[in-house]
């Protein structure tokens, strides 16, 4: 990886600051239903105003295509942010032009101040230059909090790094250390555990791990996609059949790398998707005809728990089954569960991150005894895809 500057090379004081964050927080009825992505800002933040810098804070917040969207503002995230902070959160109706300069200009020392929602302005997705001077224009340095929306190149996330001294903040450095940890320079071995539903959207996820990691675990839906293109019946198990050819191409390249695959060898099967569904445990060679795969087997969850006993490294993206539903969960927790537990007690580098696994592994109650849990979804994929993120490689020194 990359080296990249972060804060420690950085005197603030007196300095303006545009801090790029991720406020695109959810939100239902009207409510944040979850403040992670606040929390977890507040270290830069308050590092930044305790030493007397101006904290300019922009952000996107879902999908205005360009236009002012009264419900989109990211007026109820400052509010928020200064309950996090514990301190006063100003807020300016523009994040460039005559309102956002003028709120810039009444900052004192220690001040922060929320920017409206960068996606108001068309400019902000097609990294348009006239905005990227506007937001440029605000500041003296630009600090890049914001490591889950790394993989755009938008105005603000790359194009302003091009024309102000960028730095990492702690949370984007945090990501990125934890990433080098999995992947860049990890201890071995390395498990990886994939789970999700399809073959199709963790091609190229599937195929730069085999390269990478000692040991790759393939789990939920997807691993039925495998099984089937080994012959295998999967009764009315969730599968692509169109993906068969290159589910076996992925084995073929993996063991030419010299990595182990590790598929199940027994499933828990039901014939209804749904809570408590009467089910039962089968190998994966005998799948009843009227029945579904909905997690994997204890059989399976004891291999995988052997792998991860000797492993230093563990990446992990995707659940074993259908975790939302009990007890269709088991899998997921119980190994869940080992992770965390070898993390404390060996050693463990537990790595966890994308979409649901963060889900799943807070259902488990594991999320905070992990080495790290990414709060970032598709940049955390790509970057363990293989990709270049450009919101990261601007900040290389």
């Amino acid at each position: 990886m990359p080296a990249f500057r972060t804060l420690d090379q950085l005197e603030p004081a007196g300095k303006r600051v545009l801090l790029r964050a991720d406020l695109n927080l959810p939100v239902r009825d009207g409510k944040i239903s979850d403040t992670t992505r606040i929390d977890r800002l507040v270290p830069t933040i308050r590092e930044l105003a305790d030493k007397g810098a101006r904290v300019i804070v922009c952000s996107h917040f879902d999908r205005p295509k360009g236009k002012r969207v009264p419900e989109m503002s990211l007026k109820p995230m400052a509010v928020a942010l200064g309950e996090a902070l514990g301190r006063p959160v100003g807020f300016a109706d523009d994040c460039v032009g005559p309102d956002a300069e003028a709120a810039v200009a009444g900052l004192k020392d220690g001040d922060v101040l929320v920017l409206e929602n960068t996606r108001f302005h068309a400019g902000e997705e097609k990294n348009d230059p006239a905005l990227v001077d506007g937001l440029a224009k605000l500041a003296d340095v630009f600090v890049n909090d914001a490591f889950s929306a790394a993989h755009r190149a938008h105005a603000s996330t790359e194009g302003v790094a091009h024309k102000l001294p960028a730095y990492a903040g702690r949370l984007m450095q945090a990501e990125l250390e934890a990433l080098d940890a999995a992947l860049g320079t990890p201890s071995r071995p390395v498990v990886a555990i994939v789970g999700g539903a399809k073959v199709s959207t963790k091609l190229d996820l599937l195929g730069n791990l085999s390269k990478k990691v000692d040991v790759l675990v393939i789990g939920g839906a997807m691993a039925n996609t495998f099984l089937a293109a080994q012959g295998k019946a999967m009764g009315k198990s969730l599968q692509e059949a169109e993906m068969h050819d290159t589910a076996l191409r992925i084995l073929d390249e993996a063991r030419a790398a010299g990595c182990t695959i590790l598929l199940p060898t027994d499933l828990v099967v039901a014939e209804a998707f749904a809570a408590n569904a009467p089910n039962q445990t089968v190998s994966v060679d005998n799948v009843p005809a009227g029945m579904m795969a909905l997690d994997v087997g204890p059989a399976t969850v004891a291999a995988v728990e052997s792998e991860l006993k000797r492993a230093s490294t563990l990446v992990w993206n995707g659940p074993f089954g259908a975790f939302e539903i009990p007890p269709f969960d088991t899998a997921t927790v119980q190994v869940a569960q080992t992770a965390a537990g070898l993390t404390t007690s060996a050693g463990l580098k537990s790595i966890g991150g994308g979409g649901d696994t963060v889900s799943a592994l807070r259902h488990a109650g594991v999320a905070d005894r992990m080495t790290y849990v990414s709060s970032a979804g598709g940049a955390f994929l790509e970057w363990l895809e293989g990709k270049t993120l450009p919101g990261v490689a601007v900040l290389a020194k």
